[in-house]
């Protein structure tokens, strides 16, 4: 991913060398809380060595997320620049499914 200028599209970190994901995945209901607890801990704890950024498709609804970590996936400028094209191929946001970019 690193071959493509990161300018050329809207995926904004072809230049890392990781990427982080932290889940918890238990097959036993009684366990989810603590399995949730084990993931958010992680992710708390890895805090200082991640960049802020965030993969598009690690996220969940905006909703849950907060239009901050969408804009953080792209970073501002290309953010402006979706936003723009929103505004003029999906001006009624007819598109608005997963993380949105809302037409202004």
């Amino acid at each position: 991913m690193s071959r493509i200028d990161r300018n050329t599209t809207a995926f904004n970190y072809r230049d890392v060398q990781y990427s982080f994901l932290s889940l918890g995945v238990c097959t036993a209901p009684a366990e989810a809380e603590k399995c949730v607890r084990w993931a958010r801990e992680l992710w708390e704890a890895m805090q200082p060595c991640l960049t802020g950024g965030v993969y598009l498709n690690y996220l969940g609804q905006e909703a849950d997320e907060g239009i901050e970590r969408v804009k953080a996936a792209y970073g501002p400028e290309k953010y402006d620049r979706l936003v723009a094209l929103k505004n003029t191929y999906d001006p009624t946001n007819l598109f608005w499914l997963n993380q949105n970019i809302k037409p202004t």
